[in-house]
This record gives C-alpha cells, structure tokens and sequence, in this order.
C-alpha cells in the first residue's frame, strides 16, 4: 500500500452499496438519503484550509505479517476529529443563524471544535460540559471564547435544549446531524483516496457520528473493506446495541468508568444508528489495561500522543487480533490526542 495524495490511480467503485450481510437492506435508501458521498465530498470542499488532511502513518512497530496505518486526528488545529464535522455544520448555517448564538453539549472534543469554529464565524458560542469532563478540556474551551457551563453528566443533553427553547440559541449537535456526520465522514474519504486497498478501518464509537460518515464514505471507495468499531469494555452500549439489533442505552454511571472520556456517551444517536446497522460490520470492546497499554505503545514507539479514546482503535489490533477480521491492510483512526498531562504521565509509568 502506497498512501499518497487524492489523484492517486486507484479503481473507482459502485455509487450503491450492499448491507453488511444479514441486515435489513431496507435501510440503506433512508441512510443514504441522508448523508451521501456527495455530502461527504461538499464538507471536504467546505472545510478546506481550517481542518488538516491528516496522513496515514504507518507503524512498523505493530506485530504480524499485516501493514498498520494510524490516522493521526491529534494533528487537527483543537487536537481531535471533531473540527472537521462541527465546522462543516456551522459554515452551513446562515448568517442571521449564527447570529442568535450557537449552543453544544459535550465532554471536551467537540466543545473546542465548536468553539474554535464559532470564533471563526465571529459568532458567540455556550458549551454545556459534563462536570466530570477533564479540566484541561474545560480550560481549553474557555481560551476558545466559549462561554462554558457544567451540569452533572445525566444533565448533559437537556440544558442545551433548554437554551434553545429559552435564549434562542441554534444547536451544533455532537453526532446526531448530517452535516456532523458529512464532516466527519471526510475522514473516510481521506482513507478511500489514499488507500483504496484498505481492507480494514478500525474507529472508536462514541455517539456513532464519527463511524457514521467513515463508514458511509469508506463502504463506497472500497466496497471491499470492512468497518469496525471499537469502544471500551466499560462503555460498550454501541456493541450491544449492534448485536441486540436496536439501540441500547447505558447510564452516565456506567459509561463515566471508563478512562477513555471521550467516548463515555451512552447511547449512539438515532441518525447514526441508522449508519451503523447498515454500513459496519462489527463493534468490539477493549479493557482499559488495553486502552492504556496502546497508549503507551503510540507515545513511545509512534511517537504520538494520543488520548484514550483515541487509542482504542490500536488497543483492538494490538490486543483483540482474535476478533476483528483478517486483513492486510489495516487503517487506525487516532481521534485525538487531548490527555491531561497527569492522566498521560501516569499511563506512561504504568506496567
């Protein structure tokens, strides 16, 4: 696999796309009817020039026959994925949209991308932060302009709607939009472009968007390719949610065990389920021992700080080979590399 630059030669494939096998197909015209490839293709256009085209790295320090790529997303200008779908959605609001305020709910990530984006449209944003959100997080946000406000985790989803009903904000959803979806997805076409040999994408789930547009982007350039999905073992209800066949919900309590902050949501979102059942084909779990010892592994030998969240992805093929399907050629997206640095000297020194 030679990674390289979108006019790489590389076989186009089919505008339609199969199921995942064994699921409905009838959710494939209401998937695509909402977020497309075009889609895709118009927020890569949109968010050129603020969010960064990331590289596949590859890591010659990952055991067996097979080529690992990282997807470094630590390289993005707030340090996280998140930049790519939150502009894109706030760049498709209109001027007098943007003026009565916009409002996020979030656990860090895409509370600075919303921030960062806001300040670049000169408008004012108020982010709704969960209270155990990790203060560099916080702080990162506030220096952004935002005006941050924190509620107990359960609270996390009704304040800002609150804010919308009460003050006229406009919501920035952290997943369950299309234009979220569509900026994320650029991800998967970057992959498609660079590698349309991939024959495995591996990506941390959260609240679904960020698989959502990869896998839409990805199931099209390479129909051959399998989506997988990684959360951990403490936060798994997008695993459950796949094998059960419905969505599933955890409690704050539940998922705000894990290490990996970012992906702590409970439930995927509706519009990204729909993704999911149709277009990714597997969702494993990883231990926290795992989560961390990747981290290490991409620090020292990748030289690449990453956040739990975003290692979870390396944790699954370092340490879950077992379970994910046979590849060559495998991508890892890293979704960012925002870790407290006492979190990150801990995981370091740790055996």
């Amino acid at each position: 696999m030679t990674p390289g630059p979108s006019t790489t030669s590389r076989t186009r494939c089919p505008s339609t796309v199969k199921p995942v096998a064994g699921r409905a197909a009838c959710s494939v015209s209401r998937v695509t009817a909402l977020v497309t490839l075009a889609d895709i293709r118009a927020a890569q256009q949109r968010i050129a020039g603020v969010a960064v085209r990331t590289p596949l790295l590859p890591a010659p320090w990952a055991p067996g026959d097979g080529e690992l790529y990282v997807k470094p997303e630590m390289l993005q200008p707030i340090g996280a994925f998140k930049i790519r779908g939150a502009y894109n959605k706030i760049a498709l609001l209109s001027p007098e949209e943007r003026a009565r305020g916009l409002v996020a709910s979030s656990s860090g990530n895409h509370a600075q991308a919303v921030a960062y984006a806001a300040r670049m449209f000169g408008a004012k944003a108020t982010i709704v932060i969960p209270d155990t959100a990790p203060p560099h997080k916080v702080e990162a946000t506030t220096s952004l302009g935002a005006d941050v406000v924190l509620v107990p985790p359960a609270e996390r989803d009704v304040v800002p709607v609150r804010l919308v009903e009460e003050r006229g904000f406009v919501l920035v959803p952290p997943f369950d939009d299309p234009a979220i979806i569509a900026g994320q997805g650029t991800i998967g076409a970057e992959i498609g472009d660079d590698v349309p040999d991939v024959d495995l994408v591996l990506v941390p789930v959260s609240g679904g968007g960020l698989i959502s547009g990869i896998a839409t982007a990805v199931k099209v350039l390479c129909p051959d390719a399998r989506v997988v999905g990684v959360e951990p073992e403490l936060a798994g209800d997008a695993a459950e949610s796949l094998r059960a066949g419905r969505r599933t919900a955890w409690t704050p309590e539940q998922t705000h065990r894990t290490i990996a902050d970012g992906l702590r949501t409970v439930s995927v979102g509706v519009a990204p389920w729909e993704h999911i059942r149709t277009y990714v084909d597997d969702i494993i779990t990883v231990s926290e021992d795992q989560i961390r010892a990747a981290m290490r592994v991409l620090v020292v030998q990748g030289r690449l700080v990453t956040e739990p969240s975003g290692a979870a992805t390396t944790a699954a093929y370092l340490y879950a080979r077992d379970r994910l399907p046979e590849a060559r050629v495998t991508v890892a997206v890293a979704s960012g590399g925002n870790v407290d640095p006492a979190l990150l000297a801990d995981v370091l020194v740790g055996s």
